[in-house]
């Protein structure tokens, strides 16, 4: 496991491990703001690289998606340890969301909910290679924050996409937000998070 782990002052209320998308690494900008605002509302978080980026610093990920799925579930576990008793959420931007929304449809115990940024519902220009094989065994609730730019769906497939899904999702657009969202956003993607979980 390698990351940061940032406490908020006094007793954790919740918990959140936070991971990174395909090309970055837990140091990126967006990651680091959004860390920064949930560790402000409480929330212990836990930033962290995925096992692709701890084994080389570049490049796509290669190997085993099995692989980083597993050090997402080792970081929840870390983090439960850290914050005790209180609701444990995972989220990830991008790659590092859809892996983590796969994990929790193979193991519905993993988080209490989820925030996925950006997630990748196809390739760029390619609408027809979906990747919702998962949905239907999806039972963990959700919030995904999508940019109406991003290259990778539309809020309007990615709306339709998540009908499949069994657990409580929700769909916050971020109006001319691209793939790869700004930092600026990240007190409003709080907020939003705490609302969605607060139902």
């Amino acid at each position: 496991m390698r990351g940061w782990l940032h406490l908020p002052q006094g007793r954790a209320a919740s918990g959140l491990g936070l991971t990174h998308g395909a090309g970055s690494n837990c140091d990126a900008a967006l990651i680091v703001a959004v860390t920064e605002a949930f560790a402000d509302r409480n929330f212990a978080v836990l930033r962290y690289d995925l096992p692709f980026r701890q084994e080389r610093p570049k490049g796509p990920p290669t190997g085993s998606q099995a692989q980083d799925r597993e050090g997402i579930r080792l970081a929840a576990a870390a983090l439960r340890k850290l914050a005790p008793g209180v609701p444990l959420y995972l989220a990830g931007h991008s790659y590092g969301g859809r892996q983590t929304s796969m994990l929790a449809a193979e193991d519905s115990t993993v988080a209490d909910a989820l925030l996925l940024l950006s997630y990748p519902l196809h390739p760029p220009a390619q609408p027809q290679r979906l990747r919702t094989e998962h949905f239907p065994q999806w039972s963990v609730p959700a919030l995904f924050v999508h940019g109406t730019r991003d290259e990778f769906g539309t809020p309007e497939e990615l709306d339709r996409a998540r009908q499949t899904i069994p657990a409580r999702t929700e769909l916050r657009p971020v109006e001319g937000g691209g793939h790869g969202l700004l930092p600026k956003i990240a007190a409003q993607i709080v907020e939003w998070f705490v609302t969605f979980t607060s139902k």
